[in-house]
């Protein structure tokens, strides 16, 4: 079963927060987490900001006691009642107890009812242990707890916390990658594949067979006979009824897994039905031959704190004589993490190129837009035999995914936020994270504002008004 309540942090929001819990003298020490949220059905609590209590503030800081001003919360609540944020009341536990003790449970008696009284409808409380676990509870106006189902957090490494984890102090071992304690936990996760077609359906497939519990598939294309030779279960009479490639997909994952476990949405990433369905996913996989559709990828990921993986092949072309020969065969993979470099600041696209791109779209010279869309760079193919292209730079995809959440390299993941990978000269490179300049973000963390992602052309539209 996937979870239904989440925590959400960035890495780089994780590790501030770890650097202010932990000073370094022992002792326990506050803050409050101001968190926006995602579009139903899920409950995902983003946390968009850390409002620090400072440590000399505090009249006592002990070992298993805290006490602090509660001018820090009257900041924290005229910063969430406008947008209607949640509040989360985090401290340490220097001592490792992974759990709530008994003056936790005081002191959320005393201090949830002010938050209710003041704004929203939904708050919580969140311990940390030194290791940087988390583990979180809700209230509602009622004050009944409920544990938070899983808190995650998307750095250099993919972390997940579940409250059955049963310690009292010291990390708790991490499934090993590969195992079935690693497909035991992808059973309660949720992956999104934007494009299920060349890239995309090797991708989905290697999902499903992992055993993720919920794997939403977005591409709003129908099968042909021109790409029925690098589309993954995709048959004749699939091309010839022109059935979409996602209920194609959804079926083939049900035949082996069973129904539930795919969730096709037949419809363009640009479109609001899209973006509201990857919002409910854990991490995103982008596998879209277009920069436009990349740009919203990027903008979900920042939006909902989802770490995403961009993929993406060519064959570009040189001339030969009379014809044309094969200057290289390449694949790039992108990790990102939500507050660290996007795609956009990794120069996978600009307001330049996506200007060009649109300008191609609809300029009526087809001939140059399938030269310039199609996996062999300079030269027209209707179907290009390419699925052992794609099945490569799939697997290093999902591999990447693989090494995130259950770390095996030998070195640290923040050196591999990009691979490139060419076939013609037998290399692979990579990029450290480090190595990209960042932008400033405004969406990091934004969740379900209006309009969605920040773009007009995502708001919902007012009840009876058809789309």
């Amino acid at each position: 079963m996937t979870p239904y309540s989440t925590l959400a942090l960035a890495g780089i929001t994780h590790g501030e927060l770890r650097h202010h819990l932990f000073p370094g003298d022992g002792l326990e020490a506050a803050a409050l987490l101001i968190c926006a949220r995602t579009p139903e059905p899920r409950l995902r609590l983003l946390v968009r900001e850390i409002m620090p209590v400072p440590h000399q503030a505090c009249p006592r800081r002990a070992r298993d006691a805290i006490t602090w001003p509660g001018e820090y919360l009257e900041a924290a609540i005229d910063r969430a009642e406008g947008e209607g944020l949640a509040i989360v009341l985090i401290h340490s536990h220097p001592g490792g107890l992974f759990a709530f003790s008994d003056a936790d449970d005081e002191s959320d008696r005393q201090v949830l009812p002010c938050l209710f009284q003041a704004c929203g409808d939904l708050h919580g409380s969140a311990i940390m242990t030194v290791d940087g676990a988390i583990r979180a509870r809700l209230y509602d106006t009622a004050l009944s707890s409920r544990a938070v189902d899983l808190v995650t957090v998307a750095g250099d490494d993919l972390s997940y916390w579940w409250p059955q984890e049963a310690r009292l102090t010291g990390a708790a071992p991490r499934p090993v990658a590969f195992t079935g304690a690693m497909r035991d936990e992808l059973a309660h996760l949720v992956a999104a594949v934007i494009g299920v077609s060349g890239t995309g359906s090797i991708v989905a497939e290697q999902l499903a067979r992992l055993g993720f519990g919920r794997v939403i598939l977005i591409d709003f294309d129908k099968i042909e006979r021109r790409n029925l030779n690098r589309i993954l279960n995709a048959t004749l009479k699939d091309a010839d009824s022109l059935r979409p490639k996602v209920d194609m997909f959804a079926a083939a994952i049900a035949a082996h897994r069973g129904e539930g476990v795919a969730k096709p949405v037949a419809a363009s990433v640009l479109t609001r039905d899209a973006v509201l369905a990857a919002s409910q996913c854990d991490v995103l996989f982008s596998c879209v031959d277009t920069l436009e559709a990349r740009q919203i990828a990027d903008l979900i990921a920042a939006t909902f704190l989802i770490p995403l993986i961009d993929i993406g092949v060519t064959i570009p072309v040189r001339t030969a004589g009379s014809g044309v020969a094969i200057a290289d065969v390449c694949g790039r993979i992108d990790f990102v993490q939500p507050g660290k470099s996007t795609l956009c600041d990794r120069g996978v696209y600009s307001p330049e190129s996506l200007r060009a791109e649109y300008l191609r779209k609809v300029a009526p010279d087809a001939h140059r837009q399938e030269l310039e869309a199609g996996y062999i760079k300079g030269l027209i193919e209707e179907a290009p035999g390419v699925i052992t292209l794609n099945m490569r730079a799939a697997s290093a995809c999902v591999n990447e995914f693989i090494a995130r959440a259950y770390p095996f390299r030998l070195e640290s993941n923040g050196l591999y936020a990009r691979t490139t990978f060419s076939l013609a000269a037998c290399e692979e490179e990579f990029a450290a994270e480090g190595s990209f300049t960042v932008a400033p973000n405004a969406l990091l963390g934004r969740g379900a504002c209006e309009p969605l992602l920040g773009l007009p052309a995502l708001r919902a539209k007012p009840a009876g008004t058809s789309s």
